[in-house]
């Protein structure tokens, strides 16, 4: 197998993975120019392999583990050493072409230790800090790639509350996933205040206090995702949010009267999400 055939086959290794863990972001990946997507599909990819870490480890010390392997593979991603890792070798491809800085990138890498961690965050302000380094810093480098670092960072305050309004959607959607690996992704003050036992969560018991907490989540998703609207982002790196305009389905969803998250999904059909994004992108705003 040539070079160039290797490539291809380590970014169809990637882009299959996207479209199995992470659909909304792969059907707005396949909105972004034909020469765009390579760099996007490669940071999505390395985003999904962190993220998922907690999922593939039995214990914490192996996380960490496997963490500081990326951050040494991100170190020698310029000298061309990429272990062999499908992931490594397209984001090495992908960074001969567009900007997506190694610093940046370790952050990404740095935040993920936390999902290691199974005490809940104290507070709103933390989950929103959270979400900003997650899911917000990953549109920030997704604009990067689409438009470049000025573009980037001329918007940055819009692209961050349009990721933290899908990270904080996406948390409310992966609560019984995380409920059944012993997380309890709800913040302290947010369960006192609303007399919510955490055990209660953890052993799936849907009950009028996590209703309110969810709903007290939810409207901070609706506001950060209103405060990037308020901003309208040049075309050329708006497939980089397109994934915050599904939120409002997700929330809508997920708030309704009756809604038990553990019995209940949340998922929207992906034709239909086609057609939101589609929209989206053709009016030239989330």
């Amino acid at each position: 197998m040539n070079d160039a055939a290797d490539i291809k086959a380590n970014f169809d290794a990637c882009l299959a993975e996207i479209r199995q863990h992470d659909h909304d972001r792969f059907l707005s990946l396949l909105l972004a120019p034909a020469d765009k997507r390579p760099a996007l599909l490669a940071l999505y990819a390395f985003n999904l392999e962190i993220a998922r870490i907690p999922e593939t480890v039995s214990e914490p010390m192996m996380g960490m583990i496997r963490l500081q392997w990326w951050r040494e593979v991100l170190e020698g991603l310029d000298a061309g050493e990429t272990r062999g890792h499908h992931v490594a070798v397209a984001l090495a491809e992908a960074r001969r072409h567009v900007e997506l800085p190694l610093s940046a990138l370790s952050a990404l890498v740095d935040i993920r230790e936390r999902d290691l961690d199974e005490e809940p965050f104290e507070d709103m302000a933390a989950l929103e800090a959270y979400a900003r380094a997650t899911s917000g810093q990953l549109m920030v480098l997704a604009a990067m790639g689409l438009g470049g670092e000025a573009a980037a960072e001329t918007h940055r305050s819009a692209i961050e509350h349009a990721g933290i309004a899908f990270g904080l959607a996406g948390m409310l959607r992966a609560l019984p996933a995380k409920a059944a690996q012993g997380h309890v992704m709800l913040p302290v003050d947010l369960m006192r205040r609303h007399d919510l036992d955490p055990h209660g969560i953890l052993q799936g018991r849907m009950s009028d206090a996590l209703g309110a907490a969810m709903r007290e989540v939810g409207g901070a998703a609706r506001e950060h995702l209103a405060a990037a609207r308020e901003d309208r982002v040049p075309k050329e790196i708006l497939p980089a949010l397109l994934p915050a305009s599904l939120c409002d389905r997700y929330l809508d969803i997920m708030l309704a009267d009756g809604f038990d998250p553990f019995r209940d999904r949340a998922e929207v059909p992906a034709f239909r999400r086609q057609l939101r994004l589609l929209g989206r992108k053709w009016r030239g705003r989330i």
